[in-house]
């Protein structure tokens, strides 16, 4: 089982992720891991912090040597460079959008910042140093993960009919990782507005996996079902408040036969599909292709000019609480979902194919391309048409 927990706060010393189940022999360099961190700290309109309070590195602690995964568990380490926490004032009034009030009513704390620490967007760095780990594994087996936004505050980008490939391409390009650079211009000045009034403004990733195999995930139970974990996985991140797959809610809007992937078969292809409007997952299980899933974000919850709320001892009104914060985080938000889900691909893939080692796994995954291509041809082991 591939598993990992996170530790840290966002003044703390530093983060710490604990990556366990990763077969042995997988290539792993800190400078991969540490090219995703670099992304995340990247995307116009978050703070100068990221470029120097937050430039993130990642040390392997244990589970790698010699370059590659050994079968133990891997222990990642990102220094906080502003390790402050013990030295920051108490906080009493809770930001409204926050963790901050049902925190500290939860755990029975005076001091806001216990909540708030920890709660902090700060941890996905903890969780993009893991899903590189994941992205590794993928790349092995040709499987790719990106994203690109699609929708800052009101402004939708058009991508028409370009490819995958073109639009990650244009996306790695883009401050705001926008394959439409029109609509990249009005939201940079969208952007430009939200600061100059002291708000923020959120948005809408699409991201991508390419080359994902058919028979990830399970129809048989709901803890096995692909887009189901994958949806509760993306909506664990921090300020997401929404997670569509596919066509996501466009599937209320429109006849049955205008929506599903219809299936189409020859002996070059195999069984194929036309659309992608399922996203890539029909009763649990992947079909083969894209998977595509978008995350909605919600403005961030730190505004410069500040809400209203209640001080939690004098309990009487104040403005809530400044603490550093962007106006817009929608690019990174793409990447921690990148992270995200090649984190449940992989899951899937080695409850799928998995084994102690790479060149297992490897075997258990091409012996199962060589069942689905007999399948494709209309043989089984028996030498029977299993569709009657």
């Amino acid at each position: 089982m591939l598993r990992y927990l996170t530790a840290g706060e966002s003044h703390g010393e530093c983060l710490i992720a604990v990556l366990e189940g990763m077969p042995a022999g997988l290539a792993l360099a800190p400078s991969f891991i540490n090219g995703e961190l670099r992304r995340r700290q990247l995307g116009y309109g978050r703070g100068a912090r990221m470029t120097s309070i937050e430039a993130d590195e990642a040390q392997i602690l244990s589970g790698v040597r010699f370059g590659k995964t050994i079968g133990s568990p891997i222990a990642l380490k990102v220094d906080n460079k502003d390790s402050s926490i013990d030295r920051l004032p108490v906080v009493t009034r809770p930001r409204p959008g926050h963790a901050d009030l049902g925190g500290a009513l939860k755990y029975n704390t005076g001091d806001i910042r216990n909540i708030l620490e920890r709660a902090s967007a700060r941890e996905t760095a903890a969780r993009v140093a893991v899903g590189a780990v994941a992205k590794r594994l993928l790349q092995e087996f040709g499987i790719e993960v990106f994203s690109h936004v699609v929708r800052l505050g009101g402004v939708d980008a058009e991508v028409g009919g370009a490819g995958f490939e073109r639009i990650r391409s244009m996306a790695e390009l883009s401050p705001l990782r926008c394959a439409d650079r029109r609509a990249e211009e009005r939201m940079i000045r969208l952007i430009d507005r939200a600061k100059a009034s002291g708000d923020t403004v959120g948005g809408t990733v699409e991201v991508v996996a390419l080359g994902v195999p058919v028979g990830l995930g399970s129809h048989v139970h709901y803890d096995r079902k692909l887009d189901g974990r994958l949806a509760g996985a993306l909506m664990s991140i921090q300020a997401i408040k929404a997670v569509e797959v596919g066509a996501g809610t466009r599937v209320s809007q429109v006849f049955g036969s205008q929506l599903h992937d219809q299936i189409y078969y020859s002996k070059g292809k195999g069984f194929y599909r036309k659309s992608f409007r399922a996203g890539g997952i029909e009763g649990g299980i992947s079909i083969g292709g894209p998977v595509i899933v978008r995350v909605h974000m919600k403005p961030l919850s730190t505004l410069r000019r500040p809400l209203m709320s209640v001080d939690i001892k004098a309990k009487k009104p104040f403005q809530a609480t400044v603490e550093r914060s962007d106006v817009s985080a929608v690019p990174a938000a793409g990447v921690v979902a990148e992270a995200v889900m090649a984190f449940e691909l992989g899951r899937a893939f080695l409850e799928k194919f998995g084994g102690d080692s790479l060149g297992e796994v490897r075997r258990n995954f091409r012996g199962y391309l060589r069942q689905v291509k007999q399948f494709s041809r209309g043989l089984t082991p028996r030498g029977l048409t299993p569709l009657g």
